[in-house]
């Protein structure tokens, strides 16, 4: 098997150096661009496993455009950069569908270990139920790696499969947010539980016919989310 293919999408040459050595060093394949024209024509030739992707880019698409632009045609794991500043951006960035969000300065070994885990949610999962579980017209299957909706595929993200996926493991259970980052990042996660708040509405739109009053995918006030028992 070939090496992993990461595109680095940032207009920052010192910061694209740092992240090109670190990635090679941890044996990826890497490749750049400044803007996201220039990604875009990387994404179809280069066809990487996983981009890292800067908040702000130059000319006419920021790197939130090309990260919604991207996710509608591609499920490629996707991570932000963001300055600490920039809350909101992140948050938008995940709103479109990015996976994860890195904030500036970083470590370049965190970012590395966040690429890595990312790239093995795309392999096959841990800790799911072997065969599908369906709770009304939804249907889970972890075996597959798909979901349906009355009989209609849905199309997530890795990082919302996996959420899905965990859930069904015991529908009715309660899963609070810590629960969910640890096994997302395998205990060791890093970042804001608020992170996964997001990803739940992003799951809610997909799946729900009313995100704002769901019947799939419940909220526990307070504690934490669960899947509807079937």
């Amino acid at each position: 098997m070939g090496r992993k293919r990461v595109l680095v999408v940032d207009d920052e040459e010192s910061m694209v150096i740092v992240i090109r050595y670190a990635l090679e060093e941890a044996g990826f394949e890497v490749a750049a661009a400044s803007d996201a024209q220039g990604a875009c024509t990387l994404v179809d030739d280069f066809e990487p496993d996983l981009l890292i992707l800067d908040v702000m880019l130059p000319g006419g698409s920021s790197g939130l455009d090309l990260c919604r632009d991207l996710r509608a045609r591609s499920s490629v794991p996707i991570i932000m950069l963001s300055a600490r500043s920039e809350e909101l951006d992140r948050i938008l960035g995940l709103e479109l569908g990015a996976d994860d969000y890195v904030t500036k300065p970083f470590s370049p070994r965190e970012l590395v270990s966040r690429v890595k885990a990312h790239l093995r949610r795309v392999g096959p999962l841990s800790e799911v139920p072997s065969s599908a579980v369906t709770i009304g017209g939804l249907r889970i299957d972890s075996a597959s790696h798909e979901v349906t909706l009355r009989g209609e595929p849905v199309h997530l993200t890795p990082t919302e499969f996996r959420i899905l996926a965990l859930l069904a493991t015991r529908p009715g259970h309660l899963h609070s947010r810590e629960a969910i980052l640890n096994h997302l990042w395998s205990g060791g996660f890093i970042g804001d539980a608020r992170s996964v708040d997001v990803h739940v509405h992003n799951i809610r739109e997909k799946i729900e016919a009313d995100a704002g009053e769901p019947t799939y995918l419940l909220t526990v006030r307070g504690e934490g989310y669960r899947l509807r028992a079937p």
